[in-house]
């Protein structure tokens, strides 16, 4: 019976064809865009209609239906130029170019920026420094083993070992701490740091003198980690100030950058832009969902390769060489019809999978609060649709849609249940919202512990173990009491 049973589970792995279309499913908008036109650019057998083709998606399939008779065996031999069939493509460019100017012609390009990067910048700066050659050596090192945060992560004897095996700079250690301090002078302030503390110092120590910058220098440099755990009361004592004092040190500090080097406009990543795979509307009160047209693009079959085939099977003698031709053609074709097929499929499991979110959620989308939310989990939906667990999966985790009250990412809709001191099912997404209230209501002089805010919860109708409060907390990414007080 067990060989039996692992017999059946081995014979539902899928094929390579199955798992290409999860990837597809799992694809937002943006990246199925990206992955269509190099599928586009790969098979030349694969078209996009243009406005001006007719071509229905409910069409696909017989686009390539007069084709599936060709097989290898099939396949005569004959005499026919194969030439004229593969070549369309590959016209010269200077044969679409007209040579009708003169040398005297100016050629005249497009300039455009091209920006600086973090490190380039910083070595920019060393080029205003007076150095000997061995120091801008030594300088340009160090430069290069800065992160993209700004830091220097490795110790002072390793980049000495390092210079001496792979750049032949051979130095010691006092000199390579001399010209990191040089490094460290560079904007922004705070770069070349090897540690937060240093990297604070240095901040610091770029600011105009005052007395609440003094007090913060001393704070980082002997009380760094009675401060990392906000045990003022340690502080007060130590440094024999008031608490006004102490909060304007603090406040200096807070608007210091921990990561220097991730604020330089050079060195950002571009901007995500969000594009929604569905909208949902409200219609005279009933709710209209639609998929992003971009998902839905306008695919065939090529015409041209088809006709090849048809011109094959028209000839009476065919030769080897062309044999191998049209199981080439053939096997193109085949692939634009499977991936018409998957994308059709995508659209489908996506519309459906968000349809039933939508039916599930209906009071939500309808009035836009939060609290309407229902619990629902991936098996809730999967059973409506049919669908397995994992592929509701897919299609939750990375899409978006955009809804009357903003763009939201899909996963966000599920939730677990539990039940109140009323005993209805309520979603943990509603008592989230409530500890995030509470939390952001509470004294931050006296941050309230876990186990003041399960009792608080308890109060309020939601009987919470402190452990899941903890969990929450985490979830919602609030720290811990100690660290989110104030003075």
């Amino acid at each position: 019976m067990l060989k039996h049973s692992l017999q059946f589970k081995l014979s539902q792995k899928l094929s390579p064809q199955q798992i290409q279309l999860m990837k597809l499913i799992q694809l937002p908008t943006q990246a199925f865009e990206q992955r269509l036109q190099e599928e586009l650019v790969e098979n030349p057998a694969l078209e996009e209609s243009s406005k001006e083709d007719n071509y229905d998606l409910d069409d696909y399939g017989s686009d390539t239906d007069d084709y599936d008779d060709y097989d290898n065996d099939h396949i005569d031999t004959g005499d026919i130029n194969i030439d004229e069939y593969l070549s369309n493509d590959e016209t010269p460019d200077y044969k679409y170019q007209t040579n009708n100017y003169s040398d005297d012609d100016e050629d005249k390009t497009m300039p455009f920026a091209a920006p600086v990067s973090f490190h380039q910048d910083l070595i920019n700066q060393l080029n205003t420094f007076i150095l000997t050659d061995d120091e801008r050596d030594i300088a340009e090192f160090l430069v290069g083993s800065i992160d993209d945060m700004g830091y220097i992560r490795r110790t002072i004897q390793d980049i000495v070992d390092d210079m001496a095996f792979t750049q032949g700079i051979y130095t010691d250690e006092a000199t390579v701490e001399r010209i990191l301090h040089l490094v460290q002078d560079l904007e922004p302030a705070g770069v070349g740091a090897r540690d937060l503390q240093e990297c604070l110092l240095l901040q610091l120590k770029h600011k105009t003198p005052s007395d609440s910058i003094a007090l913060a220098i001393n704070v980082i440099e002997q009380q760094f980690d009675a401060f990392t755990k906000k045990h003022y009361d340690k502080l007060l004592q130590k440094f024999d100030v008031s608490q006004q004092q102490l909060r304007k040190a603090i406040d200096e500090i807070e608007k210091l950058n921990p990561k220097p080097g991730g604020s330089f406009d050079g060195n950002q990543k571009a901007v995500e832009h969000i594009v929604p795979d569905f909208t949902i509307r409200i219609i005279d009160g009933e709710l209209e969902l639609s998929l992003n047209g971009r998902n839905a693009p306008e695919l065939h079959v090529s015409k041209d390769y088809q006709e090849m085939l048809q011109s094959y099977k028209d000839t009476s003698e065919k030769s080897n060489s062309q044999k191998d031709a049209v199981q080439f053609i053939k096997q193109k074709l085949d692939s634009a019809k499977w991936f018409i097929d998957a994308i059709k499929q995508r659209q489908e499991t996506l519309y459906v999978t968000m349809n039933a979110i939508m039916f599930y959620q209906q009071e939500y989308f309808l009035e836009g609060e939060e609290t309407k939310l229902r619990p629902m989990i991936l098996k809730d939906i999967a059973d409506m649709v049919g669908l397995d667990i994992s592929t509701v999966s897919r299609v939750a985790n990375s899409k978006y849609v955009d809804t009357p009250y903003g763009t939201k990412l899909i996963k966000e809709f599920f939730s677990e249940s539990m039940t109140n001191d009323q005993g209805e099912e309520v979603s943990t997404i509603e008592i989230k919202n409530i500890l995030q209230q509470v939390i952001s209501e509470e004294d931050k002089k006296k941050p309230l512990p876990d186990d003041q805010l399960a009792e608080i919860l308890k109060e309020r109708g939601y009987p919470i173990a402190r452990r899941t409060i903890a969990k929450y907390r985490e979830q919602l990414d609030i720290p811990v009491a100690r660290l989110r007080k104030k003075i």
